[in-house]
């Protein structure tokens, strides 16, 4: 289904549909945004680690599973990297990007990354201190996560963030004062040399002699300038301005071969506060008492994407989460004036998001007020039975398959009775020997998997579990997944039978308990 284009009040774009919430694979959606059109794109995908997810929603007190099936890096770095290109594709040359991991996959991630937006766009490995500390019997403790921050160009938003200073560092360093209060002194000038005039001479100094340049600090001169007259000033002009209303410190001594004034400095007032720097330690982890609690497992506090909101995003720009779980980026993207735009695969993630938006944001569910730019809406939630009985059976054997965590065969027929896979959190690829030394690593290769079968049927009988739990022998699996509308008393007896015969365990789904999202214990 293409974009719905209608107007609405705060429409940024006239081609983007905002204050959505897409429920499906972002892979299928975010093909069809055109090209840069984005301006914050924060990300949060399902860590490549050993974790198991119970969680009962405070919505609707049902349990769901959420397994991170990505146990092998090479599927994992495989299931992003298509995705990516996509986010990619649709930053703004001004655009942020920023994606949250953690120590699984984090360096893998970063090389990916690296290839798709260009090493020269990335900007910091910021490191977030989840927790003060963690207990790991015979290693350092892993206490934090990492957020790579890539932009579109080096001309990216940047509302630079001020945080308060150490009362240690205080001391050490604020040791000057004057009417307008105390202030340390720091350098005018910032490493290399460029082809503007920050390079060019200002007051007898020319910073390029010394493979520098003049780095005017716009926190001072937003006090002194109003913003839109920013841009036609030039390096010396700002400087000037700067001397000119106190900011700038001349020492006593006087540079070799110079007949100005000693050598200018910044003096930097302890108003203005620290620059925020790449080690986030002042932002706790969501606890149990925490009133923003969601109950799901991966939840990221809302200070944290406050920050990143404000710092790289403009009232009024479009924010991306194309992993948005629990919808906190979602949240922080409205109370702060931000179109956005949500995507995630799981229905009860979806109903999650739309409950919060309800409840903390005071927004509205409704189609004609989304119209009307005042409401939000929910997009491409699970259909009914009776359009999945209308698909195609490749295409309802597709979408049985992911609905349950599952990888659709590439294989189309001759499927040997399998039409999918589950892989195990613990999954892990075959030994190196059993392969060429660069022969590809796919999901195929991994030994440890559950087959799954679909029949786009009625009622499933004996016959067809016969039939699969035939492969399930050929394919020596201890537990497999049948998928069908309903199973006759025949087939639910037969798998009866086969686990005492065999052990062999076969999981019976029926398509309404998918839908209704009833199968966390059966996946368990």
């Amino acid at each position: 289904m293409g974009l719905i284009l209608v107007t609405m009040s705060k429409r940024p774009s006239s081609l983007v549909d905002t204050r959505v919430i897409y429920c499906g694979d972002n892979l299928d959606q975010l093909p069809k945004l055109p090209n840069a059109c984005i301006d914050l794109i924060y990300i949060d995908p399902p860590f490549n680690s050993n974790r198991n997810y119970e969680v009962f929603w405070g919505e609707t007190k049902e349990k769901r599973s959420f397994d991170d099936r990505h146990a092998s890096t090479q599927a994992y770095i495989e299931f992003m990297r298509p995705r990516c290109v996509e986010l990619q594709r649709v930053l703004k040359p001004t655009g942020s990007f920023y994606y949250h991991c953690d120590w699984h996959a984090s360096h893998y991630v970063k090389v990916m990354l690296d290839q798709i937006f260009g090493e020269n766009q990335f900007q910091n490995d910021i490191i977030w201190q989840r927790t003060p500390s963690h207990n790991d019997a015979s290693q350092y403790g892993r206490n934090f996560d990492n957020i790579f921050f890539y932009t579109g160009t080096a001309k990216h938003t940047w509302n630079a963030t001020l945080q308060p200073y150490d009362k240690g560092y205080l001391g050490d360093k604020y040791k000057h004062e004057d009417a307008r209060g105390k202030y340390r002194l720091s350098d005018l000038t910032g490493a290399g040399t460029t082809k503007g005039d920050s390079s060019k001479p200002w007051r007898s100094y020319d910073p390029s002699l010394i493979g520098r340049h003049w780095a005017a600090p716009t926190i001072a001169l937003k006090g002194i300038v109003p913003e839109k007259s920013m841009s036609v000033l030039t390096t010396q002009d700002k400087l000037d301005l700067l001397d000119k209303n106190g900011f700038v410190y001349w020492t006593p001594r006087k540079r070799k071969g110079s007949s100005g004034p000693g050598f200018p400095q910044y003096k930097r007032y302890l108003g203005e506060g620290m620059p925020l720097q790449a080690v986030w330690t002042d932002i706790p982890p969501i606890n149990s008492m925490a009133q923003e609690r969601l109950g799901y497992p991966t939840q990221k506090p809302l200070a944290l994407l406050d920050r990143i909101i404000k710092t790289s995003s403009n009232p009024g720009d479009i924010v991306l989460d194309a992993f948005c779980g629990c919808g906190t980026a979602l949240e922080a993207a409205e109370h702060l004036d931000r179109q956005w735009i949500g995507i995630d695969q799981s229905p009860t993630a979806c109903r999650v998001m739309a409950k919060r938006l309800r409840d903390r944001c005071k927004l509205r569910e409704d189609e004609a007020l989304w119209r009307a730019g005042k409401g939000f809406i929910v997009r491409d939630l699970p259909w009914t039975e009776e359009k999945l009985r209308a698909l195609p059976p490749f295409e309802f054997e597709n979408w049985a398959v992911i609905a349950i965590g599952g990888i659709p065969n590439k294989v189309q027929v001759g499927d040997m009775g399998i039409d999918g896979r589950i892989f195990p959190v613990h999954t892990l690829p075959e030994p190196a020997g059993k392969k060429k030394p660069h022969e590809h690593l796919d999901l195929e290769f991994m030994d440890d998997w559950y087959p799954i079968q679909v029949k786009q049927k009625d009622k499933v009988g004996r016959p067809d579990i016969d039939q699969f739990e035939a492969a399930m022998m050929r394919a020596d699996r201890a537990k497999g997944f049948f998928v069908a509308f309903d199973f006759s008393s025949d087939a639910t007896r037969e798998i009866g039978r086969f686990f005492k015969q065999s052990g062999k365990i076969i999981i019976a789904l029926t398509v309404q308990e998918i839908l209704d999202e009833q199968i966390a214990a059966k996946l368990a």
